[in-house]
């Protein structure tokens, strides 16, 4: 049962509603974007010695470095994971099932995520990923020309395991288990180095067995507060999602020099699914249907391989070239069978079918120019063909009516980038960049049941950067200024309809819009940091974007169907403060335990100008997040263990004149324990989601005639992990 004080959240939403209409939508161009370049920024480093060089105090370019062992630390199965924990970086929804990866409280195409410095392919969920294939991840905070800027919250860049000292054979094996779940999986990591070559795989494998209960609730209340409809659902979800995926990758060096490198992701997932729903009236209309229960199988396949050449030229010169192929394939088929006072009531399969396959080409040329300056220029371009079917079959047995469509489009996505950049030192403690990129975009996509339609666009974009570091102190300051921008998602594009059962303003159907424009963003970010001791950090960072044609989810009621469509609107601000500090013990007290103790807390502020408040936040943003941490190691180095905090706040939010939400607030506590037998083998514990805490998702819809809430509770259980691991 729900709490009582989900409907005392509609009642507060009636005084700010009671004389509204519902919204309309308005439109304007279009765009899609993919990213693409190396995984590191050209860059002149302020250091004294390779042994003293970290990137996140000596480059230009603000960064935050995650390495491999804070990667695997708490033998996660999925990156996600991993990414709640970090300085700065949110991840939505419930715990165990997905979510988006934010930075600076955005999703939704706000934060950038690259893979060795590239948009994932198509299709493949970063949730998928392995932590185990990943060397490093990248945290960027400001835009740079070799990156795509379409970053405006920031770029994630997440590089995985490519270098091959010698020879390695790594073996993990776990299982993990809570209330509701069993994850077992599986990974192998070889590498090799033979004069010339080099070579390394990973592969990886992990399934899913989950059973859950998400009961959902629905009320109805008049203008004036009396409670008119009342209805609960028992829904019941089971589902086996598994995966495994494959990374290989080539390097030949050349007796002359040059560098040849093959690398390739080859990556498939299977779910198959059956969801059971129950919903009683308590008070008012029933649903057109009271029972529902659908079935699925889904499949889907990805394929992405590059072929990389670097080669010096001397006199500090070098020309880096790649060029990539991508593919990917996704199935599924959906039954349906809905219910009304014990009655069939319809009956619906849905198949769908999706391909599309890719050509990428990158460059770059990079040379010492003048003194102390690193220019670079480059390019970076790619065609992409999509092609997506789907064909619904419904009937209705007690009207004795049928309905069939069969859906078809294509779409052309044709993108050329072209970058210049300088770094430069003006003294030994002060060092610039400057950067510009121009990113030219067209989409074209035609179909069977909308009219073939084409987009351009581009946008310019400088950039500058700038690091000094205060004489006579270990103090330093960063400022940086940009242009970034977000374009429309491929889905956000398509006028294609996706129906629901019972429609209404809480669960409406949902269409792309093929006008919609990108979003421009103007930032400035600065920061102050200060390295107290060996690995002692204490930062203070703030940053505000101003963006153009914002984008949200608008409302419409066409036909006697309620549609969600999104619509550029107006324009927004967004402000951030971040504070951050770790070190270890030994930095304030000698001849302690040997722990490493971290802390982080981000405020976030945004406002939507043509959204009316309170709440009227950007993308439902995370207004206040913060981290904890202590990882401790005993004498002797055998056993190590620790224990994480996480907090995400919520509340309530504005999308628009008549729809807001609830955010839920999440509490993420996790510890682990690490036991070494000796240099081949150790054994890993972890329990994550200690604390168990449900999670909510509540929208809300008020207009002249009342309010009407939905909101559904995913119950949260903890999960135990023991995993074997063993190198040889």
């Amino acid at each position: 049962m729900l709490r009582p004080s989900l409907i005392a959240l509609c009642i507060s939403a009636l005084p700010a509603y009671a004389q509204t209409s519902a919204t309309s939508v308005t439109s304007a161009p279009a765009t899609t974007k993919k990213a693409a370049t190396p995984d590191k920024i050209q860059q002149v480093e302020i250091k004294g010695n390779a042994n003293t060089y970290d990137p996140r105090r000596d480059d230009t370019a603000s960064k935050i470095v995650v390495t491999s062992e804070e990667i695997k630390r708490y033998g996660d199965t999925s990156v996600l994971d991993v990414f709640k924990r970090l300085p700065g970086i949110t991840v939505s929804g419930a715990s165990g099932r997905g979510g988006e990866i934010r930075m600076r409280g955005l999703g939704s195409g706000y934060t950038q995520i690259l893979i060795n410095g590239e948009r994932a392919p198509a299709g493949f969920s970063i949730d998928q990923l392995s932590p185990d294939v990943i060397e490093r991840i990248e945290i960027l905070r400001a835009a740079s020309a070799e990156f795509s800027t379409q970053s405006i919250a920031g770029t994630i860049n997440i590089v995985l395991k490519k270098s091959v000292q010698k020879a390695q054979r790594e073996l993990r094996a776990g299982v993990g288990r809570s209330r509701d779940a069993s994850n077992p999986s599986a990974s192998l990591q070889m590498s090799d180095r033979v004069e010339g070559m080099s070579y390394s795989v990973s592969a990886n494998a992990m399934m899913v067995d989950y059973d859950r209960q998400s009961p959902v609730e629905e009320s109805a209340l008049t203008p004036d507060g009396r409670l008119a409809m009342l209805r609960r659902t028992r829904a019941h979800d089971q589902g086996t999602p598994y995966s495994i995926s494959l990374a290989p990758r080539i390097n030949w060096t050349g007796k002359k020099g040059g560098t040849l490198t093959w690398q390739s992701l080859v990556a498939a997932n299977r779910n198959d699914y059956h969801g059971y729903a129950v919903t009683d009236t308590l008070l008012g209309q029933a649903p057109l249907y009271d029972v529902r229960d659908t079935d699925s199988k889904g499949t889907n396949a990805i394929l992405r391989s590059d072929l990389n050449w670097v080669r010096e030229l001397g006199e500090g010169a070098k020309i880096d070239l790649k060029l990539g192929v991508n593919g990917m394939r996704n199935r599924g088929t959906w039954r349906e069978h809905d219910d009304s006072m014990g009655l069939r009531g319809r009956d619906a399969l849905v198949l769908s079918r999706t391909s599309e396959r890719g050509l990428t080409s990158t460059g770059k040329y990079a040379t010492s120019w003048k003194k102390d300056h690193a220019l670079s220029m480059g390019w970076d371009g790619g065609y992409t063909l999509r092609d997506d079917a789907r064909i619904e079959d419904e009937a209705f047995p007690q009207g004795g009516r049928s309905a069939y469509s069969d859906e078809r489009y294509e779409a052309k996505l044709g993108r050329l980038a072209l970058f210049v950049q300088d770094e430069w030192n003006l003294t030994p403690r002060w060092s610039m960049y400057l950067g510009l990129r121009w990113e030219g975009l067209e989409t074209t996509s035609e179909g069977n049941t909308f009219a073939t339609t084409t987009n351009r666009s581009s946008v310019w974009s400088p950039l500058a950067q700038t690091l000094y570091k205060l004489p006579d102190s270990r103090d330093q300051l960063r400022l940086a200024l940009t242009r970034t921008y977000k374009a429309p998602a491929a889905s956000s594009l398509i006028p294609r309809r996706f129906t629901t059962p019972n429609n209404s303003q809480t669960d409406p159907d949902y269409r792309g819009n093929p006008d919609l424009k990108p979003e421009l963003a103007t930032g400035i970010d600065a920061s102050y940091e200060h390295y107290w001791a060996e690995k002692a950090l204490l930062s203070a960072s703030v940053s505000v974007r101003r963006i153009q044609d914002f984008t949200r989810q608008g409302l419409i009621l066409e036909n006697g169907r309620w549609i969600q469509t999104p619509v550029n609107d107006g324009d927004a601000v967004t402000r951030s403060l971040e504070l951050e500090a770790k070190f270890p013990l030994s930095a304030v007290r000698k001849g302690g335990p040997d722990l490493d103790l971290r802390a982080s807390i981000s405020r976030n502020w945004s406002r939507v100008e043509e959204v009316p408040g309170p709440h009227n936040r950007l993308d439902q943003q995370t207004p206040l997040s913060a981290t904890l941490g202590v990882d401790w190691r005993a004498p002797g180095g055998k056993l190590s263990a620790g224990s994480s905090f996480a907090f995400k706040s919520g509340g309530p939010v504005r999308i628009n004149l008549n729809q807001s939400g609830y955010q839920s607030v999440r509490r993420d506590l996790d510890m682990y324990a690490l036991y070494k037998f000796n240099p081949k083998y150790q054994l890993r514990f972890a329990v994550s989601n200690i604390l168990r805490q449900d999670f909510l998702d509540d929208s809300v819809y008020t207009d002249a005639s009342g309010t009407q809430c939905r909101t559904r509770v995913f119950p949260g259980y903890a999960m135990a992990r023991l995993t074997l691991e063993a190198r040889y």
